[in-house]
Formats: structure tokens, sequence, C-alpha cells
């Protein structure tokens, strides 16, 4: 079997614009998705993986990157690769589903309470509210601990590894996601159910309060709105990416 050293210059080198440029979107997300895990730092870093992905697929229709990874078929890498790519779909699939029903269920509660004329939310709607994020949770927590990375295989080949590194990157903002709706970092669980709290304050809450719980809601909607459009985009870029890698290697 030949050894990657005798064909790693078929990819494109360091020094290239778009290799370049892929690296450097690389390194700006490394660095800030490790900042914060904020809703709207996870929308940015899915834009960032979406534009990422697009840099890599430019890479990919590359007549010099198509005859290497041609060659490199049957290479365990490669089919590391096929298997980490079909993974993240399903991954990013289950995240944008999460969040769709995430967001319904806030929406529902706004819907209970505009249905009481008062803006006010009966025990009923609470439970139901309640009910819906804790199968939500489960659902959320039994995919994370069923994560499992798998072993890669390590050579000197710069395209495998800015391929590896994407891979980690999607994953691991995926995983965050998905932490973040259900509240398993920080105190973000009780930060996101606390306006609960004040339903039960009373029968009826007053309407200062009211406005408050009203603002909440509709702030966490639009999050989980923006977190669903940001998995959706993601979601048809890793689908470009897979098809790309699989044309090359089926031709």
């Amino acid at each position: 079997m030949a050894s990657f050293h005798s064909r790693s210059n078929s990819f494109p080198s360091q020094s290239h614009p778009l290799t370049q440029s892929v690296e450097d979107h690389l390194c700006r997300l490394k660095s800030s998705q490790s900042t914060s895990t904020s809703a709207t730092s996870l929308c940015e870093n899915l834009a960032s993986l979406r534009e990422l992905h697009e840099g890599i697929n430019n890479m990919i229709q590359m007549p010099s990157v198509q005859q290497a990874l041609f060659h490199e078929q049957g290479q365990s890498w490669i089919n590391e690769l096929l298997d980490g790519s079909l993974r993240l779909v399903d991954l990013c699939e289950f995240s944008r589903d999460v969040v769709c029903l995430t967001k319904e269920s806030v929406q529902d509660l706004e819907s209970s309470m505009r249905r009481n004329r008062g803006q006010t939310a009966t025990s009923d709607d609470i439970k139901a509210y309640v009910d819906s994020r804790k199968k939500i949770n489960k659902m959320v927590k039994k995919c994370i601990k069923n994560f499992n990375k798998n072993s890669t295989t390590l050579t000197d080949n710069e395209f495998q590894k800015m391929l590896k590194e994407t891979e980690a990157l999607d994953f691991s903002v995926l995983i965050s996601i998905l932490m973040h709706i259900s509240g398993e970092k920080e105190s973000s669980k009780r930060k996101s159910w606390s306006f609960l709290s004040k339903f039960t304050q009373t029968s009826r809450v007053h309407s200062e309060v009211e406005n408050i719980t009203v603002k909440e809601l509709k702030t966490s909607e639009i999050s989980f709105e923006e977190l669903e459009h940001g998995l959706e985009s993601l979601f048809r870029s890793l689908i470009k990416t897979r098809v790309s890698l699989l044309n090359v290697l089926s031709h």
C-alpha cells in the first residue's frame, strides 16, 4: 500500500489561496466557539460552519483534490470521513427537530396565554409546557449520552486534518446547541425556565409580571427560530459536502 507521503502533494498546499482561506476560517471558528454558548453565539457559529463547508466544497471541486481523493479510496481515513459525515447529517437533523419541537412548545404556551384574555397561564398550560420540555430534554440527554466520537487515523496529510478539524467543530457546535436546549450547561435551565415561577406566585399574575413573561417567551421563540434556520442551512451544507465526496469517490 502506498504511503500518504507519496500522494500528499496531490492535495493543494497550505499556501494555496483557497486552502489558506479555509484554514483561517477554521482558526476563527475554533476561537469563537469556545468563548460563549449563548443562543446568539451559537447562531453565529452555525453561520460560520456553513461558510466553512462552502469553502471545503469549493476545494473538493478542484481537479487535484478530486484526483487525490479518488486514489485514496480504501484508506481508513476516507472510510472514517464518510462515516463521520453520515453521523453529522443525522445529528444535525436531530438537533433541528429538537429545536423545532422546543419552539413549538413555547408557541403553544403563548397561544394558551392569549386565549386567556388576561394573558395568564393556567396550571394545565404550565403542566403541558413542562411535560413537553421534559420529554424533549429526555430525548436530548439520551442522544448526548449515546454520542461517541470515532477514532481517527492520523497522517501528515493536511487536507485530511482540515476535514477532521471541521468535523470536530461540527459535532462540538451541534452538541453545544443540544446542551443549550436541555439546560445541561451552566444555569441555562434555570434561566430559560425561570419565568414559570412567575405563574405560580398567585392565581392571577400582576400585569407587570405578565408583560415580562410574554417578552421572555417571545425572546425564546425568536432564539429557537433563529437556531432552527441556522441548523437547516447547516444541514443542507452537510448534505452537499457528503454528496460531493461520494460523487468523487464513485467516479
